[in-house]
């Protein structure tokens, strides 16, 4: 018996995490002899959340697992792609597009859709928070406000997306990178004395890790502060994690801390900012001299990207439900201002109305069941994104 309530990669891998209507589908095909005829389908979104203008693509890799060694052709924009949902027609943009036999695929559907949407929604916020924080530092704290099966999947798109580190243990480990951390207010309340738990910290704890204190435990922020800076020779910064019912002017509470701490010769120390932050409340904190960020439940509960799956050729034939445009169709990105627009034929780019050159945005990923697209690492991919976000606007 399974201990906790979580798929397992073979139940993932063999469509048991699917909606059930599929495979009443996929048993109507096998009844009715069309098990072999072929479809084409395309991943599309009509519109992003809260009106954001652009997204980035990520679930790319674990799609692309899934899909590996079945009988279909696969091609999609890049992992870690800052995309637009709409061309500049109105036309929605297919971020990958399958084919081959729909019964060989028409499970996975649901699986891919989690996939694509969750973790797209993940890294977007991130990237709009990297944004938002412009070069100060951002790690990802977000774990714990969602299940634990999951938490490598939200530290690696929270990475892609933009932020610099991750809390997560096992997070960290998927990206290849060191897990980011220092103390929680338990250290502090077990020992019942900040001086002794900032020391006892200091004392026990690897040199490798930062010197970052918490300084809102029971006192004062600025008098905590002052404790951490005469406690840890080496301290490189001081965390805030002010609850909002004590919280005040958060901006106000930053300068005055470093104010107190510069006063004292401790200009060096740095201010690290969490608690209730996303990409509207940084900004401020940035104007009044935060240094870093850790941000949680607003990058891991970002909303999902809400792709869908649509059928747009039969037989080679285009078809389209209401509300969607049938046929096959090639998206291209305007390197110069990221603008999408789709065409119906290789052989014609669209031209973008900036007068940037349009080149195709998609990559074949699968070729007869075959991966032939190279697993990039999230580093790589995260350096692809920090550099498409320079062209974007909030």
């Amino acid at each position: 018996m399974k201990q906790f309530f979580s798929a397992t990669d073979d139940d993932i891998s063999k469509g048991r995490t699917t909606d059930v209507y599929f495979t009443h589908t996929l048993e109507v095909l096998r009844a009715k002899r069309k098990i072999k005829e072929q479809a084409l389908a395309e991943f599309t979104v009509s519109g992003l959340p809260r009106g954001w203008p652009w997204g980035v693509f990520c679930g790319v890799e674990e799609t692309v697992r899934l899909f590996e060694g079945k009988n279909i052709d696969m091609w999609g924009l890049p992992e870690g792609t800052v995309f637009r949902p709409r061309g500049e027609s109105g036309v929605r943009i297919p971020v990958m597009t399958i084919s081959g036999a729909y019964s060989d695929y028409c499970v996975y559907e649901t699986p891919a859709l989690g996939f694509l949407c969750h973790s797209s929604g993940v890294a977007t916020m991130s990237a709009r928070i990297r944004k938002a924080a412009g070069d100060k530092q951002v790690i990802a704290f977000g774990i714990r406000r969602m299940h634990p099966s999951i938490s490598p999947m939200l530290d690696r798109s929270s990475f892609i997306g933009g932020c610099d580190a991750v809390s997560s243990l096992k997070g960290a480990e998927t990206i290849g990178k060191k897990p980011s951390g220092t103390m929680p207010h338990s250290l502090v309340i077990m020992f019942g004395d900040q001086k002794k738990a900032f020391k006892a910290f200091d004392e026990a704890v690897d040199r490798s890790v930062p010197r970052v204190a918490l300084v809102d435990t029971y006192s004062d922020e600025k008098a905590e502060a002052i404790m951490a800076c005469e406690s840890i020779k080496e301290l490189e910064g001081v965390r805030l994690d002010t609850p909002a019912s004590r919280k005040g002017s958060m901006p106000e509470l930053i300068r005055e801390v470093k104010w107190e701490l510069s006063i004292r010769g401790f200009d060096h120390v740095k201010i690290f900012v969490s608690g209730g932050l996303d990409d509207k409340t940084i900004p401020e904190l940035v104007a009044a001299g935060a240094d870093g960020f850790g941000v949680g439940t607003s990058i891991s509960n970002a909303p999902t990207i809400d792709f869908a799956l649509d059928i747009v050729e039969k037989g080679g034939k285009p078809v389209a439900k209401r509300g969607k445009y049938g046929g096959r169709k090639y998206p291209f990105c305007c390197l110069r201002c990221l603008s999408f627009e789709v065409s119906l034929s290789l052989k014609r780019p669209p031209k973008c109305r900036c007068g940037g050159k349009m080149e195709l945005a998609e990559v074949q990923l699968i070729r007869k069941g075959k991966r032939i697209y190279p697993e990039r690492s999230a580093i790589e991919i995260r350096e692809s994104v920090l550099e498409q976000l320079i062209q974007t606007e909030m």
